[in-house]
């Protein structure tokens, strides 16, 4: 059985390895990712993953993966930060308090049928010096990931404290993928 990854995240791919799972094609979906007026954080993410799993076209027998993970600070949704400007505004809109990491999961399994999980984290870091944020900035680590940070980076030792699902904040929910996998028929070591 044939496996694809809607994504073009080095990270997914990554982390679909601990699973013991090597896609056969990878494939980054090209969808518009604005959010509706008024959508709640957990309603987009869930549509997002859908969205990249259902813009990408699976051949006979292929399972297809596709993720897609936020920052969510009350009902406001922290995407990736466009640039250095943006990201500073993220660090300092979640410095010292929790911030919700939402990851969504949608396997299609072979025979067509959508599965949608959702893992929902949550962090909170320290509160931020000014000189922090440059230094982080500066890192570059933060670049194209959601609010603005990889929390398996620098950015890990901020965290005060966490709960949820590490793989999910870091991009993929790895429980939630397996499961979703075997249930689509998909043969896991």
């Amino acid at each position: 059985m044939k496996l694809v990854l809607a994504s073009s995240s080095p990270r997914r791919l990554e982390l679909l390895g601990r699973l013991g799972v090597t896609p056969d094609r990878i494939i980054s979906p090209d969808i518009n990712e604005s959010p509706r007026k008024a959508e709640l954080p957990r309603d987009y993410v869930l549509r997002m993953a859908q969205e990249k799993a259902v813009a990408v076209e699976r051949e006979d027998q292929e399972t297809l993966v596709a993720g897609d993970t936020i920052v969510a600070v009350g009902r406001r949704i922290l995407g990736q930060a466009a640039d250095a400007a943006e990201q500073r505004k993220f660090m300092q809109l979640i410095s010292g308090r929790r911030h919700h990491v939402m990851s969504a999961v949608c396997v299609i399994a072979a025979d067509g049928k959508a599965r949608t999980k959702l893992s929902d984290s949550i962090v909170k870091f320290k509160r931020f010096e000014s000189s922090e944020i440059e230094a982080y900035i500066a890192s570059g680590e933060g670049q194209g990931k959601a609010g603005g940070y990889a929390i398996q980076g620098q950015a890990e030792a901020f965290v005060i404290w966490m709960s949820g699902s590490y793989s999910g904040v870091m991009g993929l929910p790895l429980y939630e993928t397996r499961n979703l996998l075997i249930s689509a028929g998909y043969p896991l070591g």
